[in-house]
This record gives C-alpha cells, structure tokens and sequence, in this order.
C-alpha cells in the first residue's frame, strides 16, 4: 500500500515510517498540513495515518476538508487525545479507525491491515485464487498448500493486484503502490518484481496487458 503518515512528532513519526515499511507499504511522511493536501493532491493514498494537533492546523479539519470534497481514501486518527467525546468528533468526520497515543505498532499494523481489508471488499483475511491461498492478516502466500516466501515489494505488488482482481494496473499506478517519494526506482523495477512473482506463484499469476499494464491472471 501507499500511505501518507502525517505527524510532527519526529520520534513517532519515524517509528511508524519504519514500521510500515517493514510491514512491505511506501510511507510518505509529512508533519504540516499544508503538506499533507499537497501530498494528497499529487498522489492516490490507499490510506492516510493523521495526527490531529499539527504545527500550521486541525488534521480534523483536513479530514472534514476531504470527506467534504468526496475523498473517501481511509483514515486512522493518531492522537494523544482520549476522551470519549474526542473519538466521537473524530468518527463523526469520517475517520475510520481511532488509535489513542502511546499505541503498539503491531496493533497499528493490524488495524491498518483490517481498514486495508474492508475498502478492497473482502473483510476475510484468507482469500482464495486457483490454486494461491493467502493470508491477508498473516502477509503470507501458500501455493498448494505450500508457504511461498514473497520480498516485502513483491508481496505489495501482488497485493495491489489481489485487491483489485479484474483491473488493470498501470507500471506507473504500482510504482506508485510501491514506493514512497525519494525511493530510487529503475526502469524495470516493475517487470523484474512480476517475473519473479510468476516464478514463485505460476507463469499465469499476473497477466500482461501488453502497452497497458498488468492484472491478477485468471484463476
């Protein structure tokens, strides 16, 4: 997934920066608001980590700005604030989940992963494809009934697939997916990513839609 995490703590930013990228995400990480609706503005987030007390702003007023505006991209509050009435102010503009600070970042990696699940449509965490069977929650592969061990990139890659069974991807729209503002990325990065998913899960896995891009094969 590609996530904007927005947060001026610099010890906590950088926590969750590197957790998301072990969990195999690209994470943009900005810590002003006015960052944040620039960020937004240029790239398609799967999912947006926002920090409610900012230097230059309200990050509830960026949510209610966006939810007003028609962008349903999922966000999870992040905040020290723990008042009942501060969750119910926050849900109520159109936040998805709600992690009061000082969190465990596993637990933050598993409702990323839940809020992840319920917009692609499957709230299962087991989906079945032909003969690949994966564990959303567990980030794990399983080819006839065998454990496939996918790199972080690759595993992103075959997810943003997974999510979206029947569309077609651009190499820019998984670049995207798959790396953060800064990253290196080579030319090619995208084809040798699908050609060792196709060794490692069938020739038929992903399908080229030659000059287009790529999507989940047929099962």
């Amino acid at each position: 997934m590609r996530i904007l995490l927005v947060e001026d703590d610099e010890a906590l930013g950088e926590a969750v920066r590197d957790q998301g990228v072990a969990d195999g995400n690209a994470v943009d990480w900005v810590q002003r608001v006015a960052d944040a609706e620039e960020s937004l503005r240029a790239v398609p987030y799967d999912l947006v980590l926002l920090d409610l007390m900012l230097p230059d702003g309200r990050g509830l007023d960026l949510l209610k700005s966006r939810r007003a505006a028609g962008d349903v991209t999922p966000v999870i509050i992040l905040t020290a604030r723990d008042r009942i009435s501060d969750r119910i102010e926050g849900l109520n503009a159109g936040a998805d989940d709600y992690l009061v600070k000082p969190f465990d970042l596993s637990e933050l990696s598993a409702r990323v992963l839940a809020v992840s699940r319920r917009y692609s449509g499957n709230p299962n965490p087991l989906v079945r494809h032909g003969e690949i069977e994966v564990d959303l929650a567990g980030r794990q592969v399983y080819r006839e009934g065998l454990p496939i061990d996918l790199t972080a990139r690759e595993w992103a890659l075959f997810e943003a697939l997974l999510q979206r069974p029947g569309m077609i991807l651009s190499k820019r729209q998984l670049e995207d997916r798959l790396y953060a503002f800064g990253d290196e990325v080579e030319s090619n990065t995208i084809e040798a990513h699908v050609s060792r998913l196709r060794k490692k899960l069938g020739r038929d896995a992903v399908e080229t839609v030659r000059g287009v891009g790529y999507r989940l094969g047929r099962a």
